[in-house]
């Protein structure tokens, strides 16, 4: 949608939504649409709603990923903690993703959805709408600051949080020209998810919402996968035996998921090897492996990645090499097993340590 179009819906709509999250008539509910308001700029309301005793000031966004949702969320609380602390801070979003949610509630910010989802709180006031199936969802891949290969700039400056790089510093580190870079870079800054120092350098603004933001869209499953088994005494056994077998192929490899848990923190046990290779071994690599392909009760994965940037970061742990905890946090949100539990620790852990350092 474009932005005129957002405009024009969400005018519409938010009376009629607010009048029945309320329980009021629809002539309960008035929309103070203030040009001159608008004319302030992007860290303004879009427009107040009176609604009852309530006032509601606005900011409409055209999706409700958590970059775009954190960056409304932040300007609204600013605004009404400077300016006026009577309103309530609401986003509007055709449909709220689940960090978007989260971010909203950690800033106590309400928000409300076209598809007619909510969450207000106030004194005097608690809606909570859920379950509500999106109505807008779009139909092919649209283009995004962490579509596979544009994510690795976002990866980088979470790799390395308390650097600041400059462009050709980026563009050189994730081996992306520099004009790609760039475009990439600004639509980073535009969503303030990174920030510029005197120099022109940037860095991460906030380490939790550009991972958070970076993980909602990551999508493991995008990747090709090769599923085998390879009979072992232990998944121990066989994480081993196949990198040796991959690094004496010069076949380029790190362990993910639980495997690469285990590697970082120790955490628990683990059936499931994953392995990313940069190209899927051949047939005489999977005999020294002895993998065997299957279709179902597989206990490796071989992963060939749709982008190298899964490759950012990757070091060795024990002798094995692994991907970086940045990475790893990404690939745990769609493993099997305890993944979960591990991705917790390894932000509680390591990640957000490093963001401290």
């Amino acid at each position: 949608m474009s932005r005129i179009a957002n405009q024009k819906l969400f005018k519409e709509a938010i009376p009629l939504l607010l009048s029945s999250a309320l329980d009021l008539r629809p002539d309960d509910v008035s929309l103070q649409d203030d040009s001159k308001l608008r004319a302030g700029g992007a860290d303004v309301p879009d427009f107040f709603v009176h609604a009852g005793s309530f006032t509601f000031a606005v900011k409409c966004k055209g999706n409700g990923d958590g970059a775009t949702v954190a960056m409304a969320a932040r300007t609204l609380r600013a605004y009404v903690d400077r300016f006026d602390k009577n309103s309530i801070p609401v986003v509007l979003v055709p449909f709220m993703g689940e960090v978007g949610s989260r971010l909203c509630e950690e800033m106590d910010v309400c928000w409300m959805d076209l598809s007619g989802n909510a969450r207000l709180r106030a004194p005097g006031l608690r809606v909570a709408i859920e379950g509500k199936p999106n109505r807008f969802i779009r139909r092919g891949r649209p283009r995004s600051v962490f579509a596979p290969k544009s994510a690795r700039i976002a990866r980088q400056l979470l790799i390395e949080p308390q650097r600041a790089f400059t462009q050709r510093e980026l563009s050189q580190v994730t081996q992306l020209n520099e004009g790609f870079t760039s475009r990439i870079v600004r639509q980073l800054e535009e969503q303030r998810l990174i920030v510029r120092d005197n120099s022109g350098a940037v860095r991460v603004a906030d380490f939790q919402t550009l991972l958070d933001a970076l993980r909602e869209a990551y999508d493991f499953s995008k990747h090709t996968l090769l599923r085998g088994h390879i009979a072992a005494r232990s998944s121990d056994e066989i994480l081993r035996r196949s990198a040796a077998a991959l690094r004496e192929a010069k076949v380029q490899h790190a362990a993910t998921g639980l495997a690469g848990a285990w590697l970082w923190q120790g955490f628990a046990g683990f059936r499931l090897v994953a392995l990313y290779v940069a190209d899927l071994p051949s047939s005489d690599v999977q005999r020294a492996m002895s993998f065997r392909e299957v279709d179902h009760g597989e206990n490796v994965w071989l992963v060939q990645p749709n982008d190298e940037g899964v490759f950012q970061g990757t070091g060795e742990r024990e002798g094995i090499a692994c991907v970086h905890p940045v990475q790893l946090y990404l690939d745990l949100k769609n493993h099997p097993e305890r993944s979960a539990e591990a991705a917790d620790a390894l932000r509680t852990n390591i990640l957000n340590q490093s963001a401290h350092v």
